[in-house]
């Protein structure tokens, strides 16, 4: 494509992510300053229609971009630096706040995301077959409370608490660190499963009415570790798509499907921002849809992956541009962090 042709494809697909209306050679000429004639560009957005580029909903009206248009303009013609030093500065003071868990950072970002852009948000922490153990905690909290802490290698840490219907011993407590640290510190979150179950229960018999609850409430924390976090939803349903009720209607069922929505957070590559447009989607439920997601990571270690859920006429070079600064700030201030608990040990 000539260079007159990616200017021009830039500004209809610009302009209709501003209006959401068809765009016309005329208002071309009189917003873009393309410095080219009303009748050379008819001339190419009738070569940019017959390419493929751009499509006509009506015989006498103006344009709007294919998938095909989309495509070239993500991959050509995006600007990744569409973010403003106002919106910087906001982000930098959100991912500011102290978090003790990954979790929490990751709801941070999927809110501020989402301020940001207008869009629908998602987020994942990172997955369970990918955290490792560093420690389990057993802390007593009275004679029949026992409060459990797990700690991962990603920084997620999960915490319950277990009331007893007796005394339990200090003796105990020091068996279960033992126990616990012995055959769980280094394996996958996801390992803690019914055969370590019945292995553990094998081992100390002599408490089976101690062990039994702490299973459960570990099965209980592997179990809710593929949560997801949502925002902004109801922005979403301002935006011109979401007057059509098969749309929207399509749209929520798509935000109700936890395996889809798992599905849409777990494809793509590491490290890069990527970018599904309508039928690009390998769900049929995304069809109507454009999906934009980033594995965020520090070294070789995955954090989760944060994404954003809209209209193909979805304003993507904000979207990517705050994405990427979201995704460089975590990586910066989780770094930082990392240096400086160094350099107090």
């Amino acid at each position: 494509m000539d260079e007159r042709k990616k200017k021009i494809l830039q500004a209809v697909i610009d302009e209709y992510i501003n209006t959401a209306e068809p765009v016309s050679s005329s208002a071309l000429v009189e917003k873009y300053e393309l410095k080219y004639s009303s009748a050379t560009v008819r001339n190419e957005l009738a070569e940019l229609e017959k390419n493929g580029y751009l499509d006509k909903t009506h015989t006498s009206s103006g344009r709007v971009p294919s998938e095909k248009g989309y495509r070239f303009y993500v991959d050509e013609l995006v600007k990744e630096d569409d973010i403003s030093l106002e919106e910087m500065k906001y982000i930098q003071s959100k991912l500011s706040t102290k978090v003790n868990e990954i979790e929490d950072l990751a709801k941070i970002a999927t809110t501020t995301l989402s301020e940001i852009t207008h869009y629908t948000t998602v987020a994942i922490g990172p997955k369970p077959e990918k955290q490792l153990i560093e420690e389990i905690k057993f802390i007593l909290l009275g004679n029949r409370m026992l409060m459990i802490v797990i700690v991962t290698d990603s920084g997620l840490v999960k915490e319950t608490i277990i009331k007893y219907d007796k005394d339990v011993l200090q003796s105990q407590i020091e068996t279960l660190n033992n126990l616990f640290n012995t055959k769980l510190k280094g394996k996958p979150l996801s390992k803690i499963d019914k055969p370590m179950e019945e292995y553990i229960l094998d081992e100390i018999n002599y408490s089976i009415d101690v062990i039994k609850p702490i299973i459960d409430q570990i099965n209980r924390i592997v179990e809710e570790a593929d949560k997801i976090y949502l925002e902004g939803t109801n922005r979403s349903f301002d935006l011109p798509e979401f007057k059509s009720l098969e749309l929207a209607k399509n749209f929520v069922n798509v935000l109700d499907e936890k395996e889809v929505m798992l599905d849409i957070l777990d494809s793509g590559v590491a490290k890069d921002i990527n970018v599904y447009i309508g039928d690009e989607n390998d769900k049929k439920e995304l069809k109507d849809f454009s999906v934009v997601t980033f594995k965020h990571s520090i070294g070789d270690r995955e954090l989760g992956t944060i994404g954003i859920i809209g209209p193909k006429r979805m304003n993507y070079s904000k979207v990517i541009s705050v994405m990427k600064y979201i995704s460089k700030r975590i990586n910066q201030d989780k770094q930082n962090e990392k240096k400086d608990n160094k350099e107090e040990d």
